[in-house]
This record gives structure tokens, C-alpha cells and sequence, in this order.
């Protein structure tokens, strides 16, 4: 294995994950234009490669933007709402919310469905939203609500979008390529995800895994945004097998090797790693007198969520700064603090 001369973090933040070597090495690449026949195949075979991993087959295309997670759930909410209906979004942590605002910030109308973070979705009450209201064309929840780590039932709502024939957005962005996901079976119209999370690559592509059918009915919908138009981004990628402006190059080549090492390893055997890494952490965290926030069964094998303790000695910065020293980088930016288990596998390599 090629060593690079940088230090080696472990990070145990919501995002980006720790990535190996060989990924960060996959970015030195000669320069090359994206409209290069070379680099056109590469892009082709990393899209190939996540369908691949929803088993999504010839039904679903994936496109990839330049961009964070943000990017591609603006351009799902902005491009699949039809014009003069509703989106109905499950909301229950920072990232539902995101999507309300995204929906927001085009003017379309939006059926906010709150649950309180700590509590499991009541489905009851998404069943009964999503009868009421006719003007609903859509249905969007976050599979794993990275706010606290909750994973939410992306099979019980699929059914009721299905069954009231909604259209089913799915943010995966924290759990994609970590849970065994099944696009076909779970009834998941558009999929979204990012490349700097369970896939383990670098930070900088997003993309969008959409149902073909679906995406042709966006043809006859106004354009909401330019750069985040879904349908152009097909079209573009149908007709040229290319993105229509300039993609993060070094990152889909970093990409490709974060895709070859995800096979290798396999989908169940990341998910079973992923479980005993956050139940190892759990143990030592509980061990240690810290109390969780979910419940053990809300809880995803992704991110553990932690109360800080009331104790007048205790002080987040310190332990912060004292971890920062050492190359553990906790996360600051959210009101829980939420460790990533699955970089455990990283300490340890």
C-alpha cells in the first residue's frame, strides 16, 4: 500500500467518514478533461456500480452532481413536486427539516409531518396525512436522521406512499451503502446519497438514484432551478453518458476505488461490522456512565448519540481538545454529540 505523508485522523463526526489510504491516493490522477472518453467510462461504471448496490437494475439511473448531500436533495425537491401539488415531508430531526425549508425556499407547498426527535414515527399519523390531502404528489423521509441517529421505517413508509400512489423520496445520504438497501422492493422512487459517508470516499459528489419512469415525467414540469434541474441532468447523461457541467474529477476517480473496496468487502459483512463496532462503543460509552439518547431498538448501527452529563467537572471542550490532540475529531456542530462507531474499523486497521 502506498503511505501518504499526512496525518492520520479518526473521525468521529456525523460526516465525512475516515477514509483509507488507497482512496485518498485514488485522487492523484493525471489532469484530464471530464469530456474525455476516459473519463466518461469512469463516470459510467461508478453510476452502474451504486445502482448495483440498491439493486436497482435496469429501472433506476443514477446521477451524479457536483456537491454535498444538500445539493441532491434540493434538486430532488425542486425538479419532482409536480406544479400546483403538495410534498408531504416526515419530519423529525434537522435534516426533515431541511427538506421543509428546501421546499420552502421554491414556494411549494409542503405538509410538515413533526415527530418529537427521540420518539419513533408514528405511522398512524403519516397513513392519515397522506389520505387526507389529494394535492399530495409526494412523500419524503430521511431513512437515518443523522441529527440523532435514529433509523426510521423506510419499508412501512414506502408502503403507505405506495398504496396511496405517492411518489417515495428517500434521503440515504447516512445510510446508503451501510444498511442493505432494496430500491424495487422497498417502492423508493428517488434515492439520495453522497459519496463521503458509508461509501467512505472523499466529500464533494452527491448523486440521485431515480426510478427511469419516473424521472421522463419530469420533461413536462417547469424548471425550478438551472444548475439542480433533475430531468436536464438526465437528459444530459442519457444522451452523452456525461454531467452538463464540470464535475469534481479527482473525487469520482477516489470514488471508483471507494465503490472497489465496498465489494470487496461486501454489503452484509460492512453492515454486521458496522453493528459490532456500535455495539462495542455503546458498551464502553454505557461502561463509562454515559446515557444514550434513543432507545437501543431506535438507534442506528451508524451513530450514537450521547446526553452530556450535568457533572459540574465535566467540560465538552476539554475532552474535545484532549481527543483533537490525540487525532479524534468529535463532532461540535450539533446540539447531541453523535459518534460515528463504524471509524472504530479505521483505529484499528
Amino acid at each position: 500500500m502506498i503511505r501518504l505523508p499526512v496525518k492520520r485522523n479518526i473521525l468521529l463526526n456525523p460526516g465525512p467518514a475516515t477514509t483509507t489510504d488507497t482512496v485518498k491516493i485514488a485522487m492523484v490522477v493525471p489532469d484530464i478533461c471530464p469530456r474525455e472518453q476516459d473519463f466518461t467510462n469512469l463516470l459510467s461504471e461508478v453510476c452502474e456500480d451504486l445502482v448495483k448496490i440498491v439493486k436497482g437494475g435496469e429501472d433506476y439511473v443514477c446521477l451524479v452532481f457536483g456537491g454535498s448531500g444538500t445539493a441532491v436533495m434540493d434538486s430532488c425537491l425542486n425538479s419532482v413536486v409536480p406544479p400546483g401539488k403538495k410534498i408531504l415531508v416526515i419530519n423529525n430531526g434537522a435534516y426533515g427539516q431541511r427538506m421543509v425549508d428546501i421546499a420552502k425556499a421554491y414556494n411549494i407547498s409542503c405538509v410538515d409531518v413533526k415527530f418529537d426527535p427521540h420518539v419513533a414515527i408514528e405511522l398512524s399519523h403519516v397513513e392519515q396525512a397522506t389520505a387526507e390531502d389529494p394535492q399530495i404528489a409526494c412523500v419524503a423521509m430521511v431513512h437515518h436522521e443523522t441529527t440523532t441517529g435514529m433509523l426510521n421505517p423506510i419499508k412501512e413508509i414506502g408502503e403507505i406512499a405506495k398504496n396511496h400512489r405517492k411518489v417515495f423520496i428517500v434521503d440515504a445520504i447516512s445510510s446508503f451503502a451501510g444498511i442493505p438497501i432494496d430500491a424495487k422492493k422497498l417502492g423508493v422512487d428517488y434515492l439520495i446519497s453522497t459519496a463521503n459517508k458509508c461509501l467512505q470516499g472523499m466529500a464533494g459528489a452527491s448523486f440521485v438514484i431515480a426510478r427511469i419512469s419516473e424521472l421522463a415525467k419530469l420533461h413536462a414540469f417547469p424548471k425550478r432551478s438551472y444548475y439542480l434541474d433533475l430531468y436536464n441532468q438526465y437528459e444530459f447523461f442519457r444522451d452523452t453518458a456525461q454531467v452538463p457541467f464540470t464535475p469534481p474529477v479527482q473525487v469520482i476517480y477516489s470514488l471508483k476505488q471507494a465503490l472497489k473496496e465496498y465489494f470487496e468487502e461486501g454489503g452484509e459483512n460492512r453492515f454486521k461490522r458496522y453493528l459490532e463496532s456500535s455495539r462495542v462503543l455503546r458498551t464502553g460509552l454505557e461502561e463509562m456512565g454515559f446515557r444514550l439518547l434513543l432507545d437501543k431498538k431506535l438507534q442506528s448501527p451508524f451513530l450514537v448519540t450521547v446526553i452530556e452529563p450535568s457533572d459540574k467537572n465535566y467540560s465538552f471542550q476539554i475532552l474535545y481538545d484532549l481527543l483533537y490532540a490525540m487525532g479524534f475529531l468529535l463532532s461540535r456542530e450539533i446540539t447531541y454529540r453523535t459518534y460515528l462507531p463504524s471509524c472504530e474499523y479505521w483505529c484499528y486497521r
